[in-house]
């Protein structure tokens, strides 16, 4: 199953999506606890978030995410099902399918204030 093909690929975006996950949510707490030192701190923090390269790390969170969650659902029917294992490899293509299908309007969305 993990010979370097779709296997291996949703192993490693998955964990890069999980740590990339992590990273925010420790970059998150850190931001929100700006509000202990006042509004000014924090009002600057949230300025910060109207720049067109933070809208972007919000479309590579939103990424992540979502392929984190779609691989998730994907491993656990691998893990539960009779036949997980069989198909695989059509599953991790139907995970590339739905995350395309969502993340592309969604990130035209985001981005569409900076691309327009």
């Amino acid at each position: 199953m993990y010979r370097g093909r779709e296997g291996m690929l949703a192993w490693a975006a998955h964990r890069a999506a999980g740590v990339g996950i992590v990273l925010f949510l420790v970059a998150h707490v850190i931001d929100i606890s700006l509000m202990g030192f006042g509004p000014k701190s924090f009002n600057a923090m949230l300025h910060l978030y109207t720049n067109p390269i933070a809208r972007l790390g919000e479309v590579v969170l939103l990424a992540a995410v979502l392929f984190h969650a779609l691989n998730g659902i994907r491993i656990g029917i691998i893990d539960f099902s009779p036949c997980g294992v069989r198909i695989h490899r059509a599953l991790f293509y139907a995970v590339v399918v739905v995350f395309l299908a969502v993340f592309l309007p969604a990130a035209y969305v985001l981005l569409r204030d900076i691309i327009l």
